[in-house]
């Protein structure tokens, strides 16, 4: 067993739960709030690939105790390696969005020291909990555990929302607890169905059942616990129907955390998602399912970005759009797309955190994130202007930066898949992506400045500016060596194929 391996669930938690006690002592809750930020990217890379079993328990053929739990229909040949204990699974591609999600955490934290008035212990506490969870359900190998950590992500979300005092948070905040108190049982309910069934939560078990025959998976059991999960993930995920729900949750909280909030649901995304098509990719209509479901998600992520008049609600609606792209590489279903789908993800978490921080400065100047009200800010800090629209470019796909490589993969993958009505799709939204974006940069930067603007605070911190820098940096580099990510990728994918 790797003993790094639950390091990087157990260490933000530890530290949240710290500072959560020196509650009203800023200058330690700086300091363990950095030095911790800056571990979390570094233990996946320290750490060995392989698994990990909580209390070291072995497979059920060694627990015999444990063998009366099972269904008469499980043969002695499955006992070999079903597994009753939490399992952490720890791959080349969970190393990859580990790391990234460390990075973005450790700048969302490393912006909110400086731009927050007052540092507040339970707020880190609710970012650092948040990364811990979305870590395990990334790590996790088996359905209940990712659900309980999906949870927990979910709570500390509404935490982050309630304590960002912005303007109707309180609101937004009740709502998304109102549809988590649905969506959140049905999941439970799927699993239940999928766990009387094959008599294991154990996402490797449940695989092995199937493939040996061992139980039914056209049963009516089976399918209705598809659904139920299916719905889920749909919530979790902030596809349609939900993604007007999920826009909203960036454009409630505080810009640095909107960042990280971000970053969890692309994270929660593909964790789910990769459980779905692993579980239950013999059913024909799976992959159809998915990409309807995206493609709306891309069609109408544009749309309401189109309409909107809020920078933040424009880029929470394009986020959306964005997780469109990551599920058109897992629907088509071939290894070059779901390659290009997770290569999408990363590159769609640093973007959107570099262009939520970027922007976010907007509302650091000004207390105001509404484009009507706004204008003439690039003679505030033309380089931040120049950065945020660099990070633009990246989003829409643009040469030379690491969302223009992505894009390319997804669009390859779907003509050589016989699908050239996505690819034809796939270059639209990324025109549209470009041309929404332009509008509010315009808004924002380059025309008149109103006369009532007041600028609230004159400069921005220098933690800020150099997030941005060093994220953009990153998407430069990224779309320049595209092979740093998906070396990382393929090995896994090849495995999941």
């Amino acid at each position: 067993m790797n003993e790094l391996i639950p390091l990087m669930v157990i260490i933000p938690i530890a530290c949240g739960l710290l500072l959560n006690l020196l509650h009203k002592k800023d200058t330690a809750i700086k300091i363990l709030a950095i030095v911790v930020a800056i571990v979390l990217p570094i233990i996946p890379l320290l750490s060995n690939y392989g698994l990990h079993y909580f209390g070291g328990h072995a497979p059920l053929i060694e627990n015999p105790i444990l063998l009366e739990t099972l269904p008469s229909q499980i043969s002695q040949s499955a006992l070999a390696i079903f597994h009753p204990a939490i399992t952490y699974s720890y791959e080349s591609l969970q190393k990859l969005f580990i790391f990234v999600l460390g990075i973005v955490a450790f700048f969302a934290i490393f912006t909110s020291l400086n731009e927050t008035k007052k540092v507040s212990g339970p707020y880190m506490f609710l970012m650092f909990m948040g990364t811990a969870a979305v870590t395990a359900l990334l790590l996790s190998n088996d359905i209940f555990h990712m659900y309980i950590f999906f949870e927990i992500a979910a709570l500390c979300q509404v935490g982050i929302i309630l304590v960002s005092s912005t303007k109707e948070n309180y609101e937004t905040a009740l709502k998304y607890m109102i549809l988590g108190s649905i969506g959140g049982p049905l999941l439970l309910l799927g699993i239940g169905f999928i766990l009387g069934a094959v008599g294991s939560v154990n996402i490797s078990d449940i695989i092995y059942a199937i493939n040996q025959n061992l139980v039914n998976p056209f049963s009516q059991t089976f399918l209705i616990g598809f659904g139920l999960i299916l719905f889920g993930w749909l919530y979790a995920s902030g596809l349609p129907p939900f993604h007007t729900i999920k826009s909203s949750i960036y454009s409630k909280a505080l810009p640095h955390s909107a960042a990280l909030l971000q970053s969890f649901t692309v994270v929660t995304f593909i964790a789910m998602g990769l459980v779905i098509f692993r579980i239950f990719s013999y059913l024909p209509f799976l992959k159809v399912i998915i990409l309807v479901f995206s493609l709306i998600a891309m069609i109408l992520g544009v749309t309401m970005a189109i309409i909107q008049t809020d920078i933040r609600r424009i880029l929470g609606f394009l986020a959306v759009g964005e997780l469109g792209y990551i599920g058109i590489g897992l629907g088509i279903g071939t290894t070059l797309s779901i390659t290009a789908g997770l290569f999408q993800a990363v590159n769609e978490i640093l973007i959107t955190a570099l262009l939520f921080i970027g922007f976010g400065t907007v509302f650091y100047l000004t207390n105001s994130s509404d484009t009507k009200k706004l204008g003439g800010l690039i003679t505030q800090n033309p380089k931040i202007a120049i950065m945020v629209l660099l990070g633009g470019f990246a989003m829409a796909g643009v040469p030379p930066f690491n969302g223009f490589q992505s894009k390319l993969m997804i669009i390859e993958s779907a003509l050589k898949a016989g699908f050239p009505e996505i690819s034809i799709i796939a270059v639209l939204v990324s025109i549209v992506t470009f041309m929404v974006f332009m509008k509010a940069f315009y808004s924002v930067y380059l025309k008149p400045k109103p006369q009532d603007l007041s600028i609230v605070n004159e400069n921005i911190p220098k933690s800020t500016i150099l997030s941005i820098a060093v994220l953009l940096i990153i998407c430069l580099i990224i779309g320049l060596f595209p092979q740093l990510v998906t070396d990382n990728i393929s090995p896994f994918v090849a495995g999941l194929i």
